[in-house]
């Protein structure tokens, strides 16, 4: 485990800085599979320099018989497809003890259905994989639509390589629509002719066409600045390396943020972000199913601002590198400000507590090796004063250099003691 930070608010109540962002993550690892089955041709700019970013690109690279994915969802499902089209070659494909739990068996009975040769090296539905290269068939599957969009992605990436392409039917209410059509729009730039209608997707058979790629920064590591900028009195962020391209679903933070006063000027490859007015409404609505990454920031925020959140399309986050509703609820808990409250399966609401100061004891945030906990709790310090971020360094599987960034804003950030 990583050392635990101390995070003081700044000293200052306007915000001000500029953030070079980081590539976005979702797009520098559908990249490297499209590069890596096309032979390692295409000329990309700005990958992310994220851990789940590093590890794929590694394996890729390796020629070692077992490869370790680590904590990365993504680069797990994404090699899972990958490696069962790589004909002549046997590998074993594991990850950390979180992945071990982390259900598979969605993907891999729609691989074996196309022709794919996998077996499990411990139990039944969980990794590790092994997996014994061959040409896939291809043809028409079926897949449950309300599973996760990585298992959808990885069938869609190596579609073209299938000898009958792919028909693939999504049954039920389909999750994550942004990161399927993010896939789609990527491989129609890339030659592949795709059709998406409905519940039905279609991928012909053919040739990913090499040529220079630009990866945009990334959406969901914006999403941290947004809620800065929402939490501080007074804000106006820069982040460099976003576009107005509307690839990445969680570019809607920017719609979300303004009805928080938080206003979005676009310019060339950035956005500046400024806090103009303060929430004036104490209950806010927000459907999550096609952006779950920003479920924790928002949520965060609305605790934070004693806004009664009601919220839909939280499913698939009981899945993630934790069950981020439980974590959710027992930090919010914890700092005394809202509890996460399930109604039905596909209904949640944030309940505020009724104290009107916070406990002034120092409260430890967990992170549940997860990211996207540390990070959505960081901003949280602007309405509490400070609080301590425990295993702070896991914020690297998806943004190395966040603390880094807090500090350039005025955030005083030191190892706990």
């Amino acid at each position: 485990m990583s050392p635990s930070f101390h995070i003081k608010k700044p000293a200052q109540d306007s915000l001000n800085g500029s953030i070079q962002l980081n590539g976005s993550k979702s797009i520098s690892n559908r990249v490297l599979i499209i590069d890596a089955l096309c032979n390692n041709q295409i000329a990309m700019e700005n990958l992310s320099n994220a851990d789940d970013t590093v590890f794929l690109k590694n394996i890729l690279q390796s020629k070692e018989s077992v490869l370790d994915a680590g904590a990365g969802g993504t680069t797990f499902r994404f090699l899972t497809a990958f490696l069962a089209t790589q004909e002549g070659r046997e590998v074993v494909l594991t990850g950390s003890d979180r992945m071990q739990l982390r259900p598979i068996k969605i993907l891999v009975d729609a691989l074996v259905q196309l022709g794919a040769d996998i077996t499990y090296e411990k139990n039944q539905g969980f990794p590790p994989l092994r997996i014994r290269g061959r040409k896939l068939k291809g043809g028409k599957i079926s897949l449950p639509a309300d599973t996760s969009s990585q298992f959808i992605t990885a069938l869609l990436l190596i579609a073209p390589t299938l000898e009958e392409g792919l028909e693939l039917e999504l049954t039920g209410t389909i999750v994550s629509v942004p990161y399927i059509k993010m896939t789609l729009k990527m491989m129609e730039y890339f030659g592949i002719n795709t059709k998406f209608e409905g519940n039905n997707i279609n991928v012909a058979s053919g040739n990913y066409t090499p040529k220079p790629f630009y990866i945009e920064g990334d959406w969901s590591a914006a999403s941290y600045f947004y809620a800065i900028a929402v939490l501080a009195k007074n804000a106006s962020i820069e982040l460099k390396g976003l576009t107005n391209q509307q690839i990445q679903g969680d570019a809607v933070i920017a719609f979300i943020s303004n009805s928080f006063g938080v206003e979005t000027t676009w310019k060339e490859n950035a956005v500046e972000i400024r806090k103009v007015s303060k929430p004036d409404f104490s209950v806010f609505n927000f459907d999550f199913l096609e952006c779950p990454d920003l479920a924790q920031t928002v949520v965060a925020f609305c605790a934070a601002l004693k806004i009664e959140l009601h919220c839909k399309g939280l499913q698939t986050l009981r899945i993630k590198e934790t069950d981020r509703i439980a974590a959710l609820d027992t930090e919010l808990q914890k700092l005394g400000l809202a509890s996460l409250v399930e109604l039905d399966s596909n209904n949640w609401k944030l309940i505020s507590n009724n104290l009107t100061t916070h406990d002034s004891r120092l409260t430890t945030i967990k992170t549940y090796d997860d990211h996207r906990m540390a990070m959505a709790f960081a901003p949280l310090s602007l309405k509490l004063n400070e609080l301590i971020i425990e295993d702070a360094n896991v914020v690297s599987k998806s943004y190395p250099l966040f603390w880094k960034d807090l500090e350039r804003l005025g955030f005083e950030i030191t190892t706990a003691i």
